[in-house]
C-alpha cells in the first residue's frame, strides 16, 4: 500500500468520526466523500478483469458494501430543525464504517505480506480468479457501494424529512394536532 492509499483511508474514517458531532446536511458533506470514492475508483479501476471467476468477488464485495451503506445510512440520525436537515453518526453507524473501512485496510495490509500472499494465491487459484487486480476492483467496489449507499440514504431521509414538514407547516392549525 502507497502513502495515498494509507491517507485516503484515514481520511474516509475521519469524515464519518467527524460526522459523530451533529452537522447540517450539505452538498459539501455529500460531495467531499464521493469526491475521494470517485478519485480513488479513477485512479484503481483502470482494469476490471472478467476471466473466470473474477467477477465473483467484486460482485460479494459490492454486495456487502451496499449492505454496509444501507445499515450505517439508517443508522445515522437524521432531523430536521429550523429547516435545516442535521446528520449525526450514532455509535452503530461509526462501528460499521469503522469495522468494513477495517477489514479494506487489514485485508490489503495481509494481502502484501508472504503468508497473506501465498494464501490468496492458493484461494484464487482453487476458486478460478485468475488475477490480483480481481481483489483490487472487490475491495473498491465495497468501498463504492458503501460510500454512495450510505450517502444516497441519508439525502433520501433528510428529503423526506423536508417534505413532511413542508406538508405540515402548510396544514391548517386545527389539523396539525393529528400529525403530531
Amino acid at each position: 500500500m502507497t502513502t495515498t492509499d494509507w491517507l485516503i483511508d484515514i481520511a474516509l474514517l475521519l469524515i464519518v468520526l467527524r460526522q459523530m458531532r451533529e452537522e447540517r446536511l450539505t452538498p459539501r458533506t455529500v460531495l467531499l466523500p464521493l469526491g475521494m470514492i470517485a478519485w480513488a475508483a479513477s485512479t484503481y479501476l483502470t482494469d476490471i478483469p472478467t476471466a473466470g471467476n473474477d467477477i465473483l468477488p467484486a460482485a460479494v464485495f459490492a454486495a456487502t458494501g451496499v449492505a454496509f451503506g444501507l445499515a450505517g445510512g439508517l443508522l445515522t440520525h437524521v432531523r430536521q430543525a429550523d429547516g435545516h436537515v442535521l446528520i449525526k453518526a450514532s455509535r452503530g453507524a461509526a462501528a460499521l464504517w469503522i469495522a468494513s473501512m477495517g477489514f479494506r485496510l487489514g485485508f490489503a495490509v495481509w494481502s502484501t505480506r508472504p503468508s497473506g500472499a501465498a494464501h490468496l494465491t492458493g484461494f484464487s487459484a482453487a476458486h478460478h480468479i485468475t488475477s490480483g487486480q480481481a481483489w483490487v476492483v472487490a475491495l473498491l467496489l465495497m468501498a463504492v457501494g458503501e460510500v454512495v449507499v450510505r450517502l444516497g440514504t441519508i439525502v433520501v431521509r433528510g428529503r423526506l424529512l423536508q417534505v413532511r414538514g413542508d406538508r405540515t407547516a402548510r396544514q391548517p392549525a386545527h389539523r396539525l394536532g393529528a400529525y403530531v
